[in-house]
């Protein structure tokens, strides 16, 4: 569609309050560089999403009359110049953010917490919020309307009685009612895909880890699984649900545990059990996927898919976010490589952030990766993190050739590729017109 104007800045004063300001026009950010969304990169605010602030730190808008990026530091209310705050959104799932808000990081004194800072802004065209977002995943299941608490807790105290001895059912109830993990949710309402945390440790670092955080970074969202379950207390949760559930799905490695390559022996054992015991649903692996031999033993253990999480496909890149102990970013390439070999969907997690994920260097290095590799399946999963810390972490400089761009360019160079946000049931792996399935309008 083309515009008539561009959509306006969003500001929020002391308390929270947000408007729209009456002239500056909204910005977003590219790596550390204030850029104009171009028409394509803006949707709607999609339904269960949410506006935040962003204390400290004022925003950057683009003044049409000056044709420049000004920072707007206050605003007058009335004969008072009033500081304001920059504005983001936090997207509901299934949407992949095309650029950063676009605020001046210098004034900021918090580091912030892990979510995903989104560039919002107010069209007056169409009278609603607009995000410089694209959808990449149209499942509906993770939906917030479908997540009842009050339907979910009878049914945690119902399935502790059934299993009273299962530490790790314990875990899960823990996740579903404390931290409202959506997975953990469905296990109890014996739906979907449901998650199988084993490892406490992990072989890497992320600078971004849900589950353990250094004293001087921001707390974790979740605390780390304390415990390596049985074999046994996989099976008693597992199995049920791959009978009973709808579209089911168990799914090693979640984000409130370590590494599970860390207990592959374990896992592997569970898998055998559980094929052997029924051929219904699926049985997904989420990995770092350090160490090929380990990957290439769960495979002959049964797996159906494998997810493997990067938050780049250049080794030093990888390398400043996941600060791996003990394996190269080559083992990690290999176990892609590998696992499609052995016939499962392989998909990677790519942890993405727009001036870094979409810099000329990694959408390069990603069409190689995915050449070299076969992957089937790229996530656009939203890094949450504190976009300026993160910047300057990876060495982001300048801008990238825009995330939107990125997509159509792998897409065009491999049509075979699926973008998606949400593992899949193995029915589903391949849906008709897969090829072309994007953008999602």
């Amino acid at each position: 569609m083309k515009r008539k104007t561009l959509p306006k800045l969003l500001y929020a004063d002391a308390k929270g309050n947000i408007f729209d300001h009456p002239h500056l026009c909204m910005a977003g950010m590219s790596g550390s560089e204030a850029v104009l969304p171009e028409s394509v990169e803006l949707i709607p605010l999609p339904e269960g999403s949410r506006l935040f602030t962003i204390p400290d730190t004022p925003p950057v808008a683009w003044d049409e009359q000056q044709r420049k990026f000004v920072t707007v530091a206050s605003v007058r209310e009335g004969r008072r110049p009033m500081p304001v705050q920059a504005v983001s959104a936090f997207m509901a799932p299934g949407y992949v953010r095309l650029l950063l808000p676009a605020c001046d990081y210098s004034r900021k004194k918090v580091h912030l917490p892990l979510w995903s800072y989104t560039a919002v802004g107010w069209d007056e065209e169409r009278d609603c919020f607009v995000v410089a977002a694209s959808r990449v995943d149209t499942n509906q299941n993770w939906n917030p309307c479908n997540y009842d608490d009050r339907k979910l807790d009878p049914l945690v105290r119902q399935r502790l009685a059934e299993m009273p001895h299962n530490r790790l059912l314990e875990q899960l109830a823990r996740c579903a009612v404390d931290y409202h993990c959506f997975a953990a949710k469905n296990l109890f309402f014996r739906r979907w895909e449901a998650p199988l945390p084993t490892s406490p440790a992990c072989n890497s670092r992320c600078l971004g880890c849900i589950s353990l955080q250094p004293s001087d970074c921001c707390p974790a969202n979740h605390e780390r699984i304390g415990f390596v379950p049985t074999p046994e207390e996989i099976v008693e949760l597992a199995l049920p649900h791959l009978l009973e559930a709808p579209e089911p799905i168990v799914s090693y490695g979640q984000g409130c545990e370590g590494d599970p390559i860390m207990q592959a022996d374990t896992v592997a054992e569970a898998t055998r059990r559980l094929k052997a015991a029924t051929s219904r649903g699926t049985v997904n692996f989420n990995s770092n996927g350090s160490f090929p031999d380990r990957i290439a033993m769960l495979c002959d253990a049964g797996m159906d898919s494998m997810r493997f999480s990067m938050n780049s496909v250049r080794e030093e890149v990888y390398d400043r976010y996941y600060r791996p102990v003990g394996y190269r970013f080559a083992e990690v390439k290999e176990s892609v490589r590998l696992a499609g070999e052995r016939g499962l969907f392989t998909m990677i997690n790519y942890l993405v952030s727009p001036g870094v994920s979409d810099s000329a260097d990694e959408v390069e290095a990603l069409l190689r990766f995915i050449g070299e590799t076969g992957v089937k399946m790229i996530q656009m999963r939203n890094l949450s993190i504190d976009p300026d810390f993160y910047n300057k972490r990876m060495g982001a400089t300048g801008r990238g050739i825009g995330m939107y761009r990125m997509l159509e360019r792998v897409k065009r160079e491999f049509p075979h590729i699926q973008y998606g946000y949400y593992n899949r049931t193995r029915e589903n792996f391949f849906p008709a017109g897969y090829e072309k399935g994007w953008p999602i309008r």
